[in-house]
């Protein structure tokens, strides 16, 4: 049996993984690492560090997906494979920095109802916004998570150094899944990703969002599969 560490993003827990683990099999062992728990940088570094294996096999989205890797590079020896969903290596960009600081001021004298269907067209496809199993686990988590957490995790994680240039040092096996159609990372941060690293696979996605664990979770399920030879 092999277990599997996952890494969720920001407003989201172990609910983003709810599609794709049932489709994993009985040879993985899954576990969640608790990231909604965490409301600054240090602690979200301690979640990943303590709920994941000493030698731990990472599977990590968006926000997630960039603290895995700088748990990766920090310290090589505790983890054996790294997959990245939907994760950019790079800093954010000025226009999203500018966009969470609109929002951050807004939601700080407003009140907060989960996310807006706008919103959610930034996230997911088309194809599939009108799917309960993608649309509805997002709002749900959104609500319940609330405004709080948003605020936390805005604050934690807008500043991110740019460890592109820091992708050759990984050692492990790299999965790299991202969407062509993803309007939140930039399909191109994928392929300058696997440029970097020579011991990557990258697998792109279309007619798929930004939320590719509940969008594609029958495609994502076979990818991880064959990445740990489990097919």
């Amino acid at each position: 049996m092999i277990r599997l560490d996952f890494i969720p993003g920001t407003m989201c827990d172990a609910r983003m993984w709810s599609g794709l683990t049932p489709l994993l099999g009985d040879a993985v062992d899954c576990r969640f690492v608790p990231l909604h728990e965490a409301h600054d940088r240090d602690a979200m570094r301690h979640a990943i560090a303590t709920h994941s294996a000493p030698a731990a096999n990472l599977v990590a989205f968006s926000l997630g997906g960039y603290l895995a890797l700088e748990h990766a590079l920090a310290h090589p020896g505790r983890v054996k494979s790294l997959v990245l969903i939907a994760a950019s290596a790079k800093g954010l960009e000025a226009d999203e920095i500018a966009r969470r600081q609109r929002t951050m001021k807004v939601l700080a004298s407003h009140a907060y109802g989960g996310m807006a269907p706008a919103q959610l067209r930034e996230f997911v496809h088309p194809s599939n916004l009108d799917k309960p199993e993608v649309v509805g686990v997002i709002r749900q988590m959104a609500l319940e998570l609330g405004k709080e957490l948003l605020l936390a995790q805005f604050a934690a994680s807008t500043e991110r150094t740019d460890l592109l240039d820091r992708l050759p040092e990984l050692r492990c096996p790299v999965l790299l899944v991202g969407s062509e159609d993803d309007h939140k990372v930039d399909p191109a941060d994928l392929r300058a990703m696997h440029a970097r690293c020579p011991s990557s696979h990258l697998v792109m996605l279309r007619d798929c969002g930004h939320m590719i664990p509940p969008e594609a979770p029958f495609t994502l399920a076979r990818a991880l599969r064959e990445f740990h030879g489990l097919n």
